[in-house]
């Protein structure tokens, strides 16, 4: 019996994951244009009035060396946030709403595919 619940767990884990499989980056890299303000990505990225955003799917909240996060987003992070598609997908939408203190002023990305197709653009940069 438990076979059959564990197949459809991992049925359901992989399908969540495929709607940002499917975003498209380069309609991605055109959404990110309103986060460039705060946010850098590629090689030479550094430190802005938000982290660097290379690696940052599946990567540990609150984890950029040198960034001083707010004291609700170290909250998260020492709870064991952890950035994956669903949980930026989440905090995309309204930052505010997310996580109540965050630093991060941006009103949000209201549409499922801007938020899908700037995930799937961030995905491109891996972690330096």
């Amino acid at each position: 019996m438990k076979t059959p619940l564990l197949a459809t767990i991992c049925a359901l884990v992989v399908t969540s994951g495929a709607a940002f499989a499917a975003g498209d980056a380069a309609k991605g890299e055109k959404v990110f244009r309103k986060c460039k303000a705060c946010h850098q990505v590629g090689p030479e990225a550094s430190n802005k009035t938000g982290p660097v955003l290379n690696g940052v799917v599946d990567r540990a909240a609150g984890s950029v060396d040198g960034f001083k996060y707010s004291p609700a987003l170290t909250e998260a992070a020492a709870g064991g946030l952890v950035w994956t598609t669903a949980e930026l997908d989440a905090f995309l939408t309204k930052p505010k709403d997310y996580l109540a203190g965050t630093k991060m002023t941006f009103a949000g990305l209201r549409k499922d595919a801007d938020r899908e197709d700037v995930i799937a653009y961030l995905a491109t940069f891996a972690a330096e």
